[in-house]
């Protein structure tokens, strides 16, 4: 019998808000996190507005330390730790899980931009005896997934998958097989990204792939509305502790749900472009279902990957129809992103930590800017709060990535303790 994998801490720093709660709270409020950059540097860029963190990390982390790392890490630090905190755990001497037990995978598309970038601009401008002998450590993919594992302590493997925008689900993914095959009982999963930055602005400006309703910009991202013209970059982390059920109930742990399942496929399409008939994303549903061991009819809600690009959102439609047939009727679908814009490699964590929620309190936050829905989707989406019945539950959250990447994870409610 499969090993049963139970989520017991959640932590998020996002653009709707420093934690988890304040996040949630914005989500079902409709609000939206994107707002102008009012920075010297983006007024000469077509698109002028993003999704900030809410909280900035100097707010939160020693100002010595903070300067070790790069923004990406700083975000996913703050959410790690609450997520460990939350799942009743404690550092150092009051740090109860065995190290050789515990791993991290903590997910990032793009890594240390920031530390990148700002150094190099050092080298050129004043030398390269001014660049800081940190610039290795802060701009390397794995430094995020690496400053948790030391500060938890964790030795039974540290992890960085990096597939884009899908970084995060395939993290969760990966940490859900370490349980299963036996490699840890504790994992702490998840990702982040710190991209609101001139370069990735100008650089997917130039894809056509943001947004430019610069004058309107908590309007600007907008899921399966016929006027959307592009996603939102966004910044923020979220993270999740998973540990196996029995290991949740010796402890007495309290449970959000249940991680059931994950698939993942690649499209072998294009680098950049979804495959238009959406078969792979379609896939990795039913993988994530057959791996749950659930059937079409079990799903009730859907956290699209809902990026708010004029094929991508078509495709994702077609893709959950196409996976779960008819019963898609019956689903609720959402994309978060109308809020808290696109945080790359962080979005498919952030997104399963809706899903949680959207269970565990029984309701979708609706997506918010669909003011003329795209024609003959196939797919019922929310714009407004929408109500889960009483029973058994289980969602589906999906992540697409550049590299043709697509990852579902597949959470429920069983084992929800109070």
């Amino acid at each position: 019998m499969s090993t049963t994998v139970v989520i017991t801490g959640l932590g998020a720093t996002t653009p709707l808000g420093g934690d988890v709660a304040s996040t949630w709270t914005a989500m079902l409020a409709g609000r939206s996190g994107v707002v102008a950059l009012t920075e010297e540097w983006a007024q000469q860029l077509p698109t002028r507005i993003a999704a900030k963190a809410a909280v900035d990390p100097s707010e939160v982390l020693d100002r010595v330390e903070a300067r070790k790392l790069d923004r990406s890490t700083q975000l996913m630090q703050i959410a790690g730790l609450a997520a460990w905190a939350d799942a009743g755990f404690g550092l150092g001497e009051d740090n109860p899980v065995d190290p050789d037990r515990l791993g991290v995978v903590s997910a990032t598309g793009i890594g240390g931009l920031h530390s990148l970038l700002s150094q190099w601009d050092v080298m050129k401008d004043k030398g390269v005896r001014r660049v800081s002998p940190f610039t290795i450590p802060m701009l390397m993919a794995n430094a995020p997934a690496a400053n948790l594992g030391l500060k938890i302590h964790a030795r039974a493997g540290v992890h960085t998958p990096v597939s884009a925008c899908a970084s995060s689900n395939e993290a969760i993914s990966l940490g859900l097989d370490m349980i299963r095959l036996g490699r840890a009982d504790v994992v702490l999963v998840g990702g982040g990204e710190a991209v609101v930055h001139p370069l990735p602005i100008g650089a997917f400006g130039q894809m056509q792939a943001l947004s430019r309703r610069n004058d309107e910009p908590e309007r600007a991202s907008r899921p399966w509305d016929v006027d959307r013209d592009g996603f939102v970059l966004a910044e923020g982390a979220a993270l999740m502790v998973i540990e196996t059920l029995e290991h949740a109930k010796a402890r007495g742990a309290r449970i959000y749900g249940t991680l059931a399942g994950a698939g993942i496929t690649a499209d072998s399409h294009d680098l950049v472009q979804p495959d238009p008939d959406g078969y792979g994303q379609s896939q990795a549903m039913i993988k994530a279902l057959r791996e749950a061991g659930l059937t079409a009819r079990d799903i009730v809600h859907v956290n699209a990957h809902g990026t708010s690009t004029p094929q991508g959102d078509v495709t994702e439609a077609g893709s959950i129809r196409t996976a779960l047939g008819a019963e898609a009727d019956h689903v609720v679908v959402t994309s978060t992103k109308s809020m808290t814009g696109h945080l790359l490699g962080g979005a498919g964590a952030l997104e399963t930590v809706a899903s949680v929620l959207a269970l565990r309190d029984r309701m979708v936050p609706g997506t918010i800017n669909v003011e003329n829905i795209e024609p003959d989707l196939g797919i019922d989406v929310a714009t407004s709060n929408r109500a889960l019945p009483s029973g058994p539950l289980a969602a589906i959250n999906n992540s697409f990535g550049f590299g043709g990447h697509n990852v579902a994870v597949l959470v429920t409610n069983e084992n929800v303790t109070d």
